[in-house]
């Protein structure tokens, strides 16, 4: 048992130092090496590239065109792009994993470059100009529609769910034992799990009606998180894309608002009710009725910005610490910022699981409120 738990160590560790590696190291991003004596005899210009440890954090933890695997490594995914023209479709490869608009694929008499996972057409006869990062003077806005890294990983966790729950009821379809077997004795505690949140914050049977949905939720946040922690799979940053958290959250609050009852909303207009004649309320309705219906919005925006904050701080947090080793430029930090990443990257699977948790749980409370029928 020591030596399984010592080769798990070991090897969780050559994963997590070799895929930071591999990352920093993109093609293109190579610093230039500074040659030259103490004395400056026979010396040549060269410039240096210093390791920017913020921006390629920021860069890691967010979307891309492509899928790096490796140094020399990339899965290229399909940009969709709607133009004036109408449709053009190619491989992101074109580019030449180039991120800085150096290079122009052309396609249906239109250029195309691709800037900070931005992709922009340039005028017709245009001639491409990048100085220092910056974008040409006359470039065209398109609708990007592609196949980005987020959106792999979202079919790709999609296509998961599909497969664990219908093998489950599959299972469950062909007759219950006493103890479940196979896939689902590793689903049937989390739905269990997930009903017991349900029936606490949503009362009486109309839990019944909205569980399907914390479910779904639930072990989609769950997937999401536990694949942004697989260091060969580029770590996908799904649900710490704002867009996909924005998504989440207003899923949760259409439903809120579609099935909120006669009760929910003569709360927020009369909050106090009957405790106090109505001259004594005028002018605490002043303060109370904005308050209360700013949290109808406020309730789903605190959920997209919860789930999206945490997962994106953890995903920089360990790239940061990484990143010390290149910045202190000595092989000596690895001893500490190695270790200390694989630390919190343990710590994220926890994370994986409470964020998720938290999600779902918030979910349930809120439909909860605003299906409860007015009390008497």
């Amino acid at each position: 048992m020591l030596n399984f738990l010592k080769n798990t160590f070991l090897f969780a560790l050559i994963i997590l130092s070799g895929s930071a590696v591999a990352s920093t190291t993109q093609p293109g991003q190579h610093d230039q090496l500074v040659a030259g004596d103490e004395n400056h005899q026979n010396s040549t210009t060269h410039t240096e590239k210093e390791f920017d440890a913020a921006a390629h954090a920021i860069h890691h933890a967010l979307d891309a065109h492509e899928i790096h695997i490796a140094d020399g490594f990339v899965i290229p995914l399909p940009v969709i792009l709607w133009t004036d023209n109408g449709l053009v479709t190619f491989m992101s490869s074109e580019f030449h994993h180039d991120d800085e608009g150096h290079h122009v694929v052309s396609k249906n008499g239109m250029n195309f470059i691709k800037m900070h996972e931005k992709i922009y057409q340039l005028e017709a006869g245009e001639e491409h100009v990048s100085l220092e990062g910056h974008l040409p003077i006359n470039t065209l806005g398109v609708i990007d529609l592609s196949i980005t890294k987020n959106v792999a990983a979202l079919f790709l966790v999609a296509g998961l769910l599909l497969f664990v729950f219908i093998r489950s009821a599959k299972y469950y379809k062909s007759g219950v034992p006493s103890a479940p077997k196979g896939i689902a004795k590793w689903t049937e505690p989390g739905v269990i799990f997930v009903q017991a949140i349900a029936k606490e914050n949503i009362h009486g049977h109309k839990h019944e009606k909205f569980t399907p949905y914390l479910l779904t939720v639930f072990f989609f946040i769950f997937f999401g998180n536990l694949l942004g922690l697989i260091p060969f799979l580029s770590n996908p940053n799904l649900t710490g894309s704002i867009s996909i958290t924005l998504m989440l959250a207003t899923f949760t609050f259409a439903i809120q608002m579609i099935n909120s009852k006669k009760g929910y909303w003569s709360h927020l207009v009369d909050p106090l009710g009957k405790s106090l004649p109505w001259y004594g309320k005028m002018p605490l309705y002043l303060i109370l009725v904005p308050i209360e219906i700013a949290g109808i919005f406020i309730k789903p925006a605190a959920l997209m910005i919860r789930l999206f904050a945490n997962i994106t701080a953890g995903h920089i947090i360990v790239v940061s610490l990484i990143a010390i080793i290149f910045v202190n430029q000595s092989v000596g930090w690895a001893g500490l910022s190695v270790p200390m990443a694989l630390f919190i990257s343990t710590l994220e699977l926890l994370v994986a699981f409470l964020q998720a948790y938290i999600f779902t749980m918030l979910s349930a409370m809120y439909i909860g409120s605003s299906v409860e029928e007015a009390h008497h």
